[in-house]
């Protein structure tokens, strides 16, 4: 029985061989910078930060904001922004588009503080950039949820009927097929569901502009790796910080570090970018600028730019062993041809709009699919990790989170369902990278049989269903 898909040819542009378009194009902004200096020797600290992507950005700043003079080091392994936080497909949203695993996860009640904490996350972003003058191209446009098979319709009916039922119904209304081509004209659309709450950003330009106002409060050492983190002291190839509080913050890097590698695994996410296209988009009628993914498990994302890109992701990348992070995350040419097919089959009258370029990058899951934060029991390490591929908004909120647990404030925040809870754990390995693995190509065989109104072979419907029979929600479909 054959289970890997088809549509694997090789990509237009190839993945890893240049640098991601967001950064390009954020640097051309910043102009002529100094990268921050490596941690060399000894140093003390009140708070060490470790990883210098949109988490531990947001934590130390929301830390010097709320207790200025505190001692705060921040360590970074590449230069701020490099890593997953500068090439993220850029969307930015809370939980109100959660709400149904929340619920399931949760209850009712959990369901809905997790969303109402999480509405906060665009207006904390709209106004740090106006607060610091900096541009990340935020466009508040909403998100569209799309079915192109009728196998994804259940996953709109989810999301209408559980914000429907939470007393919340503007926050997913539904759209019939006329409608939603009023907002994106494709011959593939069944329908959609409309999300008010999301907004769209230049990734990198934000996690560069973090950059600037944390360096201007704390001390920012790049390209320093931490080797060893333990209650009081981090350790780098060259020097060592002492701190009371430390900060574990390292998105899929995570998966290796103890405390957590049984809550997390590593994906690859994938994505193409068009040239400028604005006279493609007004043909289909996308110039509203929402966000839009479909529902896949292995799900299309895709967005346009402020000069008219178009950018299409697939989530459908390799999966890690043992928190490992190697080349299979930023070199994967079938994931790449994947998202470029997305594009072609989803957006069909952008047929002869050309690709430029193609990254892709290792992306932290959790067990349940939900991020989770909290503190290593009986020390003062905190971490915040399991975002899922959603974290360019949700990292703005673990930094508050984070920060109140360093400053030991309890309050609404902290008291969060994501927050100290039991993650389910995953299976060991090599039996995680192994089922896994399996488990990813039937889930990709049926949706692509989907995808041609065809059923799934039965041995792929039947390891597809594996997770759900487990409780776990990685691969769930």
């Amino acid at each position: 029985m054959k289970l890997k898909p088809s549509n694997s040819a090789e990509p237009t542009v190839a993945p890893g061989e240049a640098t991601p378009w967001w950064i390009e194009e954020a640097l051309a902004a910043e102009g002529v910078y100094e990268p921050a200096p490596p941690l060399e020797g000894d140093a003390e600290a009140d708070v060490a930060i470790v990883g210098g992507g949109y988490t531990g950005l947001w934590t130390a700043l929301a830390i010097q904001e709320r207790e200025p003079a505190l001692r705060v080091v921040l360590l970074e392994a590449d230069e701020c922004g490099f890593g997953p936080s500068g090439r993220n497909g850029g969307f930015v949203h809370g939980y109100w588009s959660y709400l149904a695993r929340l619920r399931e996860r949760f209850g009712d009640e959990g369901a809905l503080a997790d969303a109402r904490a999480g509405a906060a996350i665009v207006r904390g972003i709209r106004a740090f950039g106006e607060r610091h003058g900096e541009d990340v191209w935020l466009r508040e446009a909403g998100m569209l949820r799309v079915s192109a098979a009728a196998a994804q319709d259940d996953a709109l009916d989810e999301e209408v009927e559980a914000a429907r039922d939470l007393g919340a119904p503007d926050e997913a209304v539904p759209l019939s097929a006329e409608e939603l081509a009023g907002r994106i004209r494709s011959p593939r659309f069944r329908r959609g569901v409309f999300m008010r709450e999301c907004a769209t950003i230049q990734p990198a330009r934000l996690a560069r502009a973090l950059r600037r106002a944390v360096t201007g409060r704390a001390s920012v050492h790049e390209r320093s790796r931490a080797t060893k983190v333990r209650p009081g002291l981090v350790e780098t190839a060259r020097g060592r910080v002492r701190a009371r509080e430390i900060v574990v913050a390292v998105n899929a890097a995570a998966a290796g570090w103890p405390p957590l590698r049984r809550q997390l695994t590593v994906f690859g996410s994938y994505v193409v970018l068009t040239e400028p296209v604005p006279e493609l988009l007004e043909r289909i009628g996308w110039t509203g600028g929402e966000a839009v993914f479909d529902g896949r498990m292995f799900l299309h994302y895709f967005r346009t730019t402020a000069d008219g890109r178009v950018l299409m992701g697939s989530g459908s990348g390799p999966i890690g062993y043992g928190g490992r992070i190697d080349a299979r995350f930023t070199r994967d040419r079938p994931t790449a041809a994947r998202a470029e097919h997305g594009l072609r089959h989803l957006l069909p009258d952008l047929a002869e709009a050309r690709i430029t370029h193609a990254w892709g990058g290792p992306i932290d899951v959790s067990s349940d699919h939900l991020p989770f934060f909290g503190t290593v029991p009986g020390e003062r390490i905190h971490y915040g990790a399991g975002y899922s591929g959603h974290g360019a908004g949700p990292s703005w909120l673990g930094g508050q989170i984070l920060a109140r647990l360093v400053l030991g404030i309890d309050d609404e925040l902290t008291r969060l369902p994501l927050v100290n809870r039991q993650v389910p754990k995953l299976p060991p390995e090599p039996f995680r990278r192994l089922g896994g693995g399996l488990i990813r190509a039937a889930i990709m065989a049926c949706e692509e049989a989907e995808e041609q109104g065809r059923r799934g072979p039965l041995l792929a419907r039947a390891g597809a269903a594996i997770p759900r029979l487990l409780h776990l929600s990685i691969g769930t479909r």
